[in-house]
């Protein structure tokens, strides 16, 4: 006996008629590359968004074609993410940050056969243009220098009507793709569904999940480019929240005074952008009103504690999310549960450090060597998901098995921990995990603790080749300014908390640590950095087995 209920499509359309009926004139503020605010409504960015469809029909785009952008967040960038997927055509949002070469076959993979390019971006895009067939590219900004061959994106969309959108779409066709940032080999391609966005989107509307209500207004520092801006385009849409792009001026004190400006309520970006930001707050507290903000929002890495501790001194809440690109990316939250609210201090504080419980309809597993582990907080495994908006498959890719289970969960990837109330604590990534002698050293533990000594603005530990014990720590520190470190005194800070064997055999110190194009540290780029490091000690009887060496970078 089936059910008698409509079988109602999930789709951006769809949900942008909710928009336009329950929340038009809802604010959406943009800045743009020369500094200036922008600022428009659902309504017109809706109304756009049909021009860009007719535009695009009219340069021969058919349902199924991927439609590239290589843009930063701004109001245009958003009209191409509602108005591409509702003519059943493919968006595909290219990282700036990538290399022209990676960026190449990224595209030449998807097949984009349109691409809407910043301005300010031609430089780049320019590197890798001529590697790939566009059959179009729309210069967004570009007004009289918009060079020979290409269309300017006001030019282009005044020049047509507003078409309607598809409703004829089915909730599975592709609404967008996103590639991996390619760490460990080739980028491959997530390929997400008008369902899954929809699902997506209805589930950081959930009140335990506290992410995106009708009433705020929500900054999305995370690029457009990465993770669809982690769902907040369409989830802001769907429940009427207005949204501050902030383009390209991403430092601190422009993050500072769009927050306060436009009153935003909830923030959301990577760690290493809010790290910068609690500086420039702690060194002129009195200087911005964040009274409006309720919720800053960090994932992508790890956030130490130190950061959130530190954003508590100014009264605003940071809460952690995990997720990654083939989670769409939002996987958990970590929202205390009812009996925690009235926890010992330190009790809350273990489970806000942790990376929270799955969001309903996300189902998470931890697979040890020998099987499934209990839920008891300490066995470890690697983490596995499914879920409606968990990928199934990579695109074109014909080598992604090893990363999808018999039974169809997803291997994150990511060594982990689940406790009896189900919350996840993440230990390392597989490949960043530190095996020596045996056993299992979490890099991610020990550069947490690095990160709260005062003197520490960041570090990254990776595991490198040992003529011993396989592989042994070494911990690359940047200090804070005016500040010094020495490795006997971050030796000294992090005995207490650790075994002896987990200390880091060697310290090195920099001004920089290498980051990829999603701003988490580059660990493979650290390891070839002081690749035989560990075996020219030894060769030099440098004591690297049990003391650490302190190397500083010029």
């Amino acid at each position: 006996m089936h059910g008698l209920m409509m079988d109602y499509q999930l789709t951006i359309p769809a949900m942008a008629r909710r928009a336009e009926a329950f929340h038009p004139a809802r604010a959406i503020v943009a800045r743009g590359a020369d500094g200036l605010v922008h600022r428009t409504t659902y309504r017109e960015v809706l109304a756009r968004a049909r021009r860009l469809i007719g535009a695009l029909r009219a340069l021969g785009v058919e349902p199924g074609d991927r439609v590239a952008t290589f843009c930063w967040n701004h109001h245009q960038h958003l009209e191409a993410y509602y108005g591409v997927p509702s003519m059943g055509a493919v968006l595909h949002t290219l990282n700036v940050r990538l290399h022209a070469e990676e960026l190449a076959y990224i595209a030449n993979h998807a097949g984009d056969s349109v691409a809407i390019v910043d301005r300010v971006l031609l430089p780049q895009f320019e590197k890798f243009r001529r590697d790939v067939p566009f059959a179009h590219v729309i210069v967004v900004d570009g007004g009289a220098d918009t060079p020979a061959g290409m269309h300017d994106y006001e030019t282009l969309i005044a020049a047509h009507g507003e078409a309607p959108f598809d409703d004829r779409i089915d909730e599975r066709q592709a609404a967008a793709m996103c590639y991996t940032s390619g760490t460990t080999g080739r980028s491959k391609g997530v390929v997400y569904s008008h369902r899954s966005n929809a699902l997506h989107s209805l589930a950081l509307g959930l009140h335990d999940v506290n992410f995106v209500r009708e009433s705020d207004s929500i900054l999305a520092v995370v690029p457009m480019f990465h993770a669809n801006a982690w769902g907040l385009p369409y989830a802001a849409l769907l429940h009427g929240a207005s949204q501050v792009l902030p383009g390209p001026a991403l430092d601190a004190r422009s993050i500072l005074d769009l927050m306060q400006r436009e009153r935003v309520t909830v923030a959301a970006g990577v760690p290493t952008i809010w790290m910068a930001v609690l500086d420039a707050l702690d060194a002129a507290p009195a200087r911005w009103d964040l009274s409006a903000l309720r919720l800053m929002v960090s994932g992508g890495a790890s956030v130490p504690d130190s950061l959130m501790r530190g954003y508590e001194r100014h009264g605003i809440l940071v809460q952690q999310a995990w997720g990654m690109t083939e989670t769409s990316p939002l996987g958990s939250m970590a929202t205390p549960t009812h009996d925690l609210r009235d926890a010992a201090d330190a009790e809350q504080w273990a489970y806000r450090n942790s990376a929270g419980r799955a969001v309903p309809f996300v189902e998470t597993r931890v697979r040890g060597e020998s099987g499934f582990v209990e839920w008891n907080g300490d066995a470890m495994g690697e983490l596995e998901v499914r879920g409606p908006w968990v990928a199934g498959a990579y695109y074109g890719s014909s080598d992604s098995a090893d990363r999808f289970t018999d039974d169809g969960w997803f291997k994150t990837g990511d060594i982990a921990s689940i406790d009896a109330r189900g919350y996840i604590t993440l230990r390392d990534r597989a490949k960043d995990v530190i095996k020596s002698g045996g056993e299992w050293i979490s890099s991610v533990a020990l550069e947490n603790m690095l990160m709260k000594h005062p003197n520490v603005a960041e570090a990254a530990v990776v595991g490198l080749q040992h003529p011993k014990w396989d592989e042994r720590p070494l911990a690359l520190v940047v200090a804070r300014p005016g500040c010094v470190c020495t490795s006997e005194e971050l030796t000294a800070h992090l005995m207490p908390h650790f075994p002896k064997w987990w200390m880091p055999n060697a310290f090195e110190f920099a001004t920089a640590i290498p980051r990829t194009s999603v701003g988490k540290f580059n660990k493979r780029a650290i390891r070839e950095m002081y690749d035989g490091y560990f075996t020219r000690a030894a060769a030099a009887s440098l004591p690297a087995e049990t003391a650490n060496v302190h190397v500083v970078n010029e």
